[in-house]
């Protein structure tokens, strides 16, 4: 007889992660799509950007753990929409690198006041030293998944 391992989907960190994740997304993405024809991808680049100004495509999706395929397509939407403008770098003309345009600064300008409100009602569900914690579990547990990634 075959003996199978249970595995409690629910109780499961990496499900439980996502999951919560996916929802406060969704729960935003909303608001950015209605708002500023935004998806959640888009809206990604664009933070990172806002963060970041002329960095490569590439290392967008290295910083928000992205799919490369699925930065490429933000990227493309994000410069046909005029938000997004793709140059070179100043350091090697080889690279090419991304900044947001004037129009693309007015919708961040807007959205990250939203991001940051709906951050802070959310952690308004923890008191201080709540968030202190789990501002210190997610460096943890990212710390430890980025080792064992270069395991």
């Amino acid at each position: 007889m075959t003996v199978h391992h249970v595995l409690e989907l629910e109780q499961f960190l990496p499900y439980r992660l996502s999951v919560l994740s996916n929802t406060v997304s969704q729960a935003i993405a909303r608001e950015y799509e209605s708002r500023f024809a935004l998806s959640i991808t888009q809206w990604r680049v664009l933070a990172v950007l806002g963060r970041y100004d002329g960095i490569a495509a590439r290392e967008v999706a290295q910083r928000t753990a992205m799919d490369k395929v699925a930065v490429s397509r933000a990227v493309a939407q994000l410069m046909k929409d005029g938000r997004v403008r793709r140059g070179t770098a100043e350091h090697d003309k080889r690279q090419s690198v991304l900044t947001l345009t004037e129009k693309g600064w007015k919708i961040y300008d807007e959205v990250a006041p939203l991001a940051l409100e709906h951050e802070r009602r959310l952690l308004a569900y923890l008191d201080a030293d709540e968030q202190r914690w789990l501002s210190r579990i997610l460096e943890k547990l990212w710390q430890a998944e980025l080792q064992e990634l270069g395991r």
